[in-house]
């Protein structure tokens, strides 16, 4: 049975763990893999009246059809300043505005640029796992060291040790279930 200590560095473990999981998902999110998702103008940042504000915070964005996405401002005055915003964040997208809506067309993904996806998303799921096995080092650092100067019995270190690698191999197969549905998306033509 687990004592007190020993749960609280494994449950941070595992939040820390849980962290790179996530921080990989949203990372992802904002690859643009040849279909229109309104996340991938997550990074882009309108100047709204001196301040950088999120452009999901002064318009609405939708995608009418798998390949176009459609900006529509609160503020028509606004056209410009959002058009500028989407070319300067360089994501790849050009503007086009009628004068109420942007739209964006997502051009579609050539060969080259896949493969490139593929290795990115490969290299973040690498960069997620090391951040994964950190958080195991520490823990199980922090575990021999309670060991040492808190008096945690041998026992319960190891049984603490065992709890953090499972921990570490659930979100290690987490990280590798996302870049593999990452890769499936990225080839789907």
């Amino acid at each position: 049975m687990l004592t007190e200590r020993a749960k609280e560095l494994v449950n941070s473990a595992d939040e820390k763990m849980k962290s790179a999981v996530k921080f990989l998902e949203d990372d992802l999110k904002n690859y643009r893999v040849g279909k229109a998702n309104p996340s991938i103008f997550n990074p882009v940042m309108v100047n709204y009246y001196g301040t950088p504000t999120p452009l999901s915070q002064i318009s609405s964005i939708t995608t009418p059809d798998a390949r176009t996405l459609a900006i529509q401002p609160w503020e028509r005055t606004m056209i410009a300043a959002i058009e500028k915003a989407i070319i300067d964040s360089n994501i790849g997208l050009t503007p086009q505005n009628n004068g109420e809506i942007i739209r964006c067309t997502v051009p579609a993904l050539t060969e080259e640029r896949r493969k490139d996806l593929i290795k990115k998303a490969k290299a973040a799921g690498e960069n997620a796992k090391v951040v994964v096995r950190n958080a195991r080092r520490d823990a199980v650092d922090a575990l021999k060291k309670a060991q040492k100067n808190e008096g945690l019995s041998e026992d319960t270190e190891k049984e603490a040790e065992d709890e953090v690698q499972k921990v570490t191999d659930k979100n290690v197969k987490a990280i590798d279930a996302i870049v593999s549905a990452k890769e499936k998306e990225i080839l789907t033509v």
